[in-house]
């Protein structure tokens, strides 16, 4: 398998990553909501960047920056350090086949660099039970600032812990 290409996401990329995105909530779960409508998910209007990671022409991952809108992650970093520059990292996603070869990483490095060319502080929650997430944001530098409780769905909720990126 060739090694992963990654690249800003472009408007012909939406199906491979809508799919892609469907595959992983069937054998991951995550995520928790947006999988009814994938292709509106993944390009909402919150949405300031993305990158996909391309093996072979196929779509195997993807990583968005994220205008904030009341996520616990954002209003706990802006009231822990006065920073009002933050952007959420959100709807990160590899394809089973493809993990264990650094491809979460590198949408990562690329989300971070973007962030940090443009003096902005990114922020995440990750939902307890992803505990393979959790290690990859451990190892890039990120701090732990909280916890929160996901709401998604009809009344539901996760615990989750919220990051923030190396300064």
């Amino acid at each position: 398998m060739a090694e992963a290409i990654i690249r800003p996401f472009e408007d012909v990329d939406l199906p491979g990553a809508a799919a892609a995105l469907v595959e992983i909530h069937r054998s991951d779960g995550y995520p928790v909501e947006g999988v009814d409508q994938p292709e509106r998910w993944l390009r909402s209007e919150s949405v300031l960047a993305a990158w996909v990671a391309e093996e072979d022409g196929r779509i195997v991952g993807h990583v968005a920056l994220m205008q904030p809108h009341g996520e616990d992650a954002a209003a706990l970093w802006v009231q822990q350090s006065g920073d009002h520059n933050v952007a959420v990292l959100a709807r990160l996603f590899v394809l089973k086949e493809s993990r264990k070869r650094a491809v979460g990483e590198d949408l990562m490095k690329a989300a971070m660099h973007y962030a940090r060319t443009r003096g902005l502080r990114l922020v995440l929650d990750v939902m307890t039970k992803d505990v393979a997430a959790i290690r990859l944001y451990e190892r890039l530098g990120w701090l732990r600032i909280g916890e929160a409780a996901h709401h998604y769905g009809d009344g539901q909720q996760i615990n989750a812990l919220c990051f923030v990126s190396p300064a």
